[in-house]
Order: C-alpha cells, then structure tokens, then sequence
C-alpha cells in the first residue's frame, strides 16, 4: 500500500506561482506519479505525469510552459512548480501512483491517490 501526502497548496494572487510537493510511503521502479486536480463542479483533469524510473514527463495541453513537474528519487517525491497561474487553475490538486494502462491522463490508471491539497488564484 503506497501512501501519498501532498503538501504546498494556497493562496496565490493571480500572475503568481507555488510548488507542490507529493511525498510517497515507497514507491518502485514500474510506477508512473501523476498530478490531477478538481475544481468545483467540474471533473477530475490530468494536469501532468512522470515516470518514476526514467523521468519521461506529459502535461496536459494548458498547463505546458507554465507547469514543471519533477521528482526526487532519493527523497520519494514528486514536484508540481506552477507559474503564472491563473483563476481557472484554482482547484484541488492531488498526487497519484500506480503502473497501469497506457492512457496516462486516465485516473483509473492509478491505483494510490493522496488527499489533496486547495490551490485558490485569486483575480
């Protein structure tokens, strides 16, 4: 049972920037981590994802250029740098592991998810 803790989420005027963090229990070599997030009323969205072993790395269209995602090995966890965010990136943002399917921006691909942590972009 892989456990997930994000950390790093609030309030940020709009123009702005903040670092998530996602610290995992373990994790092995076959993972992929991924970064999803919910606004309200809206359905859960891929923002980006990383392979554990080899770093390879998609976002999602409106997050690239703006949007970093990294991980540390040795550490255990996964990174979410956002710049210049924007009102419509407010959501809650949360981390994900798993090693299945092809369709990396799928949810049911993950079997792990953390709690998720409030990103608020205010106007």
């Amino acid at each position: 049972q892989v456990q997930l803790v994000e950390s790093g989420g609030g309030l940020v005027q709009a123009g702005g920037s903040l670092r998530l963090s996602c610290a995992a229990s373990e994790m092995f070599t076959g993972y992929r981590m991924a970064w999803f997030r919910q606004a309200p009323g809206k359905e859960r969205e891929f923002v980006a994802a990383i392979t554990w072993r080899s770093g390879l790395i998609l976002y999602q269209d409106s997050v690239k250029g703006r949007f970093t995602i990294s991980r540390d090995t040795a550490k255990k966890s996964m990174y979410l740098q956002m710049n210049s965010l924007t009102p419509e990136d407010t959501a809650v943002y949360s981390c994900a592991a798993g090693v299945g399917g092809a369709e990396v921006s799928r949810p049911r691909n993950y079997a792990y998810w953390g709690q998720g942590t409030q990103v608020t972009v205010s106007s």
